[in-house]
């Protein structure tokens, strides 16, 4: 389109061009001529008044050096009463002409080698008419033209290349939404759903981009509310699951309780399945929208409340810390609760009864942090547990809850530690970046603090309190 227009423009101004260069051309030259042949008209009358009274020779030789150059201007008296014709100065004109002009009386002018002359008819005092005859050469009736016609062709070159330079501007104004707006889609197409075109450019243009990101806008929804339907499905089914395995595993023993537990291990794998297979046909990213995020230390007191519930039932002690604000992160409140389920779950699957628990929450200026501690076992090689996470699978654990808590600090340019709490046992530590960069991390370790409340013995941001 760019292109189009830089050449229609430099069509339709260099036609505008000649339009109007040609014709102001041929004027100038045809005033130049004018100019010329209206000095030699004044040159020829000022010899009129002395042909008038004399025809004496030496007179009027001297009549013509004073009115122009002798080889410019000549003069022919037909001969009378016995006189004989007089020629002053050079003639160039054929003599046919000059009697013609004599006969006719009338001035004219003819074409003779190295430019034109004027005959101009004068009468004198015998009666007879006598021939003024000016030399005008070619290069007085072109004096000027050239430089005219330069000056013509430098300003027609100066407005084409005016117009070809606006046009290109004006195409490029026209180009780059466009550009803008197909990258948009390119990107939108793969996957990156905050994807935005600015709404600028001429009003088709901007229809476009704003129609493009009412699109998007619409997809980001719909694909949140699936999001919140797979957060959903997480909530309605892993966590009441949790609850009847525990309880399936105070049945004791004997045919029917090993069946009710089998009925609910294979339920739970099916569960698990059918999650994994929501999660998996989402598309690998998906950008939060202007405003979007939670409060992490809402999502927490909500959650703990739940588990809480659960915890007191099998005698654990449960400790949150750093809730006591609003804790600002950039992801949903249902990925963020569906994260702190599939944790807490996995304490609760993998830990005895009894065994105690803690979820605090570190909030710094680039980053906030959500470790969950327990005082179990621990994980023998977390990083086979983070591989698991990963989708390879292993027995007795089929990495779920830590590839949803993956995935989870990677959208936000975080990621996921597993290493051992103060408590004795596991810590998972979520780091979430608030601005999207990749994590500074420094070599220091986050001290305890004197209050009481968990902390992390892995590295935190230095602007952590």
């Amino acid at each position: 389109m760019r292109w189009a227009l830089v050449k229609v423009s430099l069509a339709v101004t260099t036609m505008v061009v000649l339009a109007f260069a040609v014709p102001l051309g041929l004027v100038i030259k045809e005033m130049a001529r004018d100019r010329a042949f209206s000095n030699a008209e004044r040159e020829a009358a000022a010899v009129a008044p002395a042909l008038s009274i004399t025809t004496d020779r030496d007179q009027l030789e001297r009549v013509v050096a004073s009115a122009g150059s002798e080889a410019e201007m000549a003069v022919h008296i037909p001969a009378s009463d016995g006189t004989g014709a007089v020629d002053i100065g050079r003639q160039r004109a054929a003599r046919h002409d000059v009697a013609t002009v004599r006969k006719l009386g009338r001035a004219s002018t003819t074409e003779v080698p190295g430019g034109s002359t004027l005959l101009q008819p004068v009468a004198i005092s015998s009666g007879e008419i006598a021939v003024v005859e000016v030399y005008v050469p070619e290069s007085e009736v072109s004096n000027g033209v050239s430089t005219a016609w330069a000056v013509l062709a430098a300003v027609g070159v100066a407005l084409i290349v005016g117009s070809v330079a606006v046009a290109d501007r004006l195409g490029v104004r026209m180009v780059q939404p466009a550009q803008r707006l197909v990258e948009g889609a390119h990107e939108l197409g793969e996957g990156k759903l905050g994807a935005r075109v600015p709404e600028e450019g001429p009003k088709e243009l901007r229809l476009a981009a704003t129609a493009f990101n009412s699109m998007a806008d619409q997809v980001v929804q719909l694909l949140a509310n699936e999001r919140e339907l797979a957060a959903d499905l997480s909530h309605r089914l892993r966590t009441p699951l949790t609850v009847l395995r525990l309880n399936a595993a105070s049945l004791g023993d004997g045919p029917a309780a090993e069946q009710t537990r089998a009925a609910v291990a294979q339920l739970e794998r099916e569960v698990d399945t059918i999650i994994r297979t929501a999660r998996e046909a989402k598309p690998q990213t998906a950008a939060i929208g202007p405003g979007a995020g939670c409060d992490a230390a809402e999502v927490v007191r909500e959650r703990m409340g739940f588990w809480s519930a659960l915890a007191e039932d099998e005698g654990r002690k449960v400790r949150v810390a750093g809730v006591d604000r609003p804790v600002r992160v950039p992801v949903a409140r249902a990925d963020l609760a569906a994260a702190l389920d599939a944790l807490l779950g996995n304490v609760f699957r993998h830990t005895s009864e009894g065994t105690a628990f803690a979820v605090d929450v570190h909030n710094g200026e680039d980053a906030v942090i959500v470790l969950v501690s327990d005082a179990g076992s621990g994980i023998p090689d977390p990083e086979a547990a983070m591989a698991r996470g990963r989708g390879s699978g292993s027995a007795g654990s089929t990495g779920l809850g830590l590839d949803i808590v993956r995935r989870l600090a990677e959208s936000t340019g975080g990621d996921v530690r597993i290493g051992s709490s103060v408590l004795g046992g596991t810590e998972v530590r979520i780091w979430i970046q608030l601005d999207g960069r990749a994590p500074e991390r420094r070599g220091h370790r986050v001290r305890r603090r004197r209050s009481g409340r968990l902390v992390s013995t892995f590295n935190r941001p230095r602007s952590l309190p």
